[in-house]
């Protein structure tokens, strides 16, 4: 098998498995958590480049404002989306981050349209408006908007609007995104040390070696997504994403029990019938392109 579906696949089911991690950390509070994922990420990414004797970017990276600027914005986005994350998996909302997670390439089409000013076919459009009828309808049967769920897919989508514009690849970008924020975060950890309200160390072994495996588990999906995207194509890619919402979902409704009542079956199916009209239109646009190409 291609080492590059290998790779990414194991990016997609690193981050599938991520709500069983979390759970272990339920007594913790998200912010917490937020913040210990933000140092030892930090931690874990310098030991890695330090390993691989790769510190020349850095120098030139930090005499440019606008390269930190943007890792900056990128930084808080990724906080937002992981704060958000976090707590709505062990505030029992599995199902709710899962639906962000799918509807994020429709974001991503969005946000292309709207900043990139990318050009939408027809299906595109099509697949847009039965997502936004998926989530009106969750909306009005529920009665709550999906808040968590339109969070996690715009903050990411934002996120990864602005990485496309950045110099520096995944590991580097992820050491300056919390290198920027390591201060605070660190600051914000002491805080509760002192108030005698902090985790580390304070409540069991398992909970200080999750705290601390928190950079692990953030950067080693990320390495071997980038690994995984230098050797595959976009449109392997793009069909290989649904495996983190897909087990995301059924952690949620199989091991935790989420309610996935006949309004969330109407709901999910339109967006899950946008994500079919999207990725077969992209699949043939594609099938498309290769061929003019060859002929």
């Amino acid at each position: 098998m291609n080492k590059g579906i290998l790779y990414a696949a194991g990016a997609y089911i690193l981050w599938g498995l991520l709500p069983l991690y979390w759970k272990a950390l339920h007594d913790v509070p998200s912010s917490q958590i937020v913040a210990h994922r933000l140092v030892w990420s930090l931690v874990f990414v310098g030991l890695l480049l330090t390993a691989r004797r790769n510190w020349g970017w850095l120098g030139k990276a930090i005499r440019q404002p606008r390269v930190l600027a943007i890792f900056a914005l990128s930084g808080a986005l990724l906080t937002v989306n992981w704060l958000v994350y976090i707590w709505g998996v062990n505030a029992g909302f599995i199902v709710e981050t899962s639906l962000g997670y799918f509807i994020n390439p429709l974001v991503n089409v969005l946000l292309g349209y709207v900043f990139l000013k990318e050009r939408l076919r027809p299906v595109q459009w099509a697949a847009l408006a039965v997502a936004l009828a998926g989530v009106l309808y969750l909306t009005f049967s529920y009665g709550a908007f999906p808040w968590i769920a339109l969070t996690l897919a715009f903050s990411f989508g934002l996120y990864g609007l602005i990485r496309k514009t950045a110099t520096l690849n995944s590991a580097e970008g992820l050491f300056v995104e919390t290198a920027v924020l390591f201060l605070p975060a660190l600051g914000f950890l002491l805080f509760h040390e002192l108030r005698g309200t902090g985790a580390l160390g304070h409540v069991d072994t398992l909970t200080t070696l999750l705290l601390i495996g928190a950079g692990a588990v953030t950067s080693i999906p990320l390495i071997l997504f980038a690994a995984g995207a230098r050797r595959v194509t976009l449109t392997t890619l793009g069909l290989l994403q649904y495996i983190a919402p897909t087990m995301q979902f059924l952690i949620g409704v199989l091991i935790y029990g989420e309610a996935f009542g006949i309004g969330r079956v109407i709901g999910f199916g339109l967006i899950w019938l946008a994500l079919l009209l999207y990725t077969a239109e992209s699949l043939i646009t594609r099938r498309r392109q290769v061929l003019a190409a060859q002929s």
